[in-house]
Formats: structure tokens, C-alpha cells, sequence
């Protein structure tokens, strides 16, 4: 009886992690149109967004102009995503991304206010990023987690949703739609 027992116990924590677990990107590989980021993210792009709170409520809109173009430098390809932001409210923001391809599908990407590297990975139609973004909130900076997803829709038109969290809790969610000119 007690094996029994510890055998569904095992069971349900199984199910309860895989229920946890999140996409992986290569699931995504045979998906199109092929999401090329150097192809995508070159000229000029713009993005409509908002920011939303654990609850679902919408925090902030906002607008981003993104002008991008690719290099190679000692054999790999490497882009700078220039984003200039404008919130609802009237504050604006600039963030400019390094991104190198260190082999086909695997990029890491740099900004000032991202602490360390952002790990990216591409297959199909989908890129995951993961990264820690030096957040300014009310005069203080905190240190969040970000796992955004993007998936190319059309050849013109990606939508990204980028999970926010601290301590592994939720915090909020960031919702983009991307239309490269």
C-alpha cells in the first residue's frame, strides 16, 4: 500500500512539473516563414506595445522605432537594433542592442541597462530570448527576469510576449507587435 501510495505521489509531481514546464524553441523548427533575424531586423521597424500587471491590467502603452542593420565582424554576423521608446505618458526611452550570431539559431544580445548577456535562441518562426533588465522604478533599479517570445507572422509583421518576473514571481507582461517597414 505504501509503494502505491509513493508511486502516485511520484506521479502527480511529475504532472505538476511538466504542467510548469515552458515551450522550447525548437519545437518551433519546422514552422514558417523562417524567421531570419538579420533579414528581419534590418532598416527600419515599428513596434506598438503595452505593459501589463500580474492581474492582466494594462499599466502602460507604448511605441517603438527601431532602425537595425547587420555587419560581420571575424566571421559572425552582428547587428545593432537602435529602439527609441515613447510611453503613453509622455517619457521616452533608448535602448540600443548589440546582437552576434555565435553559431546558426544561437545569439547573444547586449544593452546598457541588461545585466550580463540575453540568451537567444531561433528555429522555425520563434526566437526566445532570456535576459535580466536593470529596471528603473520610482528612482530605484530593480534586476528582472525576462523569457520573451517572438514568432514572425508574416514577412512584415512579428509578435513578441515577454513574460516579467523577480524571485520567480510573476510580475507582468510585455505584448509587442512588430511591422518592419
Amino acid at each position: 500500500m505504501k509503494s502505491l501510495a509513493r508511486l502516485i505521489c511520484i506521479l502527480f509531481c511529475s504532472l505538476l512539473l511538466a504542467s510548469c514546464s515552458s515551450p522550447q524553441v525548437s519545437q518551433y523548427a519546422t514552422e514558417k516563414p523562417t524567421l531570419d533575424l538579420s533579414e528581419y531586423f534590418s532598416g527600419t521597424i515599428d513596434a506598438y506595445g503595452i505593459f501589463t500587471d500580474r492581474s492582466g491590467e494594462v499599466k502602460k502603452r507604448f511605441t517603438v522605432l527601431i532602425k537595425a542593420n547587420w555587419t560581420v565582424i571575424e566571421g559572425k554576423k552582428v547587428g545593432t537594433l537602435d529602439e527609441s521608446f515613447e510611453y503613453s505618458d509622455g517619457t521616452k526611452q533608448k535602448r540600443i542592442w548589440t546582437l552576434t550570431e555565435q553559431s546558426p539559431g544561437n545569439f547573444i544580445g547586449r544593452a546598457d541597462d541588461v545585466v550580463g548577456d540575453a540568451q537567444g535562441l531561433l528555429a522555425g518562426n520563434a526566437l526566445n530570448w532570456t535576459y535580466t533588465l536593470a529596471l528603473p522604478v520610482d528612482g530605484t533599479i530593480y534586476n528582472v527576469q525576462f523569457n520573451d517570445w517572438m514568432y514572425l507572422v508574416t514577412p512584415k509583421v512579428m509578435l513578441n510576449k515577454a513574460k516579467m518576473s523577480k524571485f520567480g514571481i510573476e510580475l507582468g507582461e510585455v505584448t509587442l507587435s512588430f511591422y518592419k517597414r
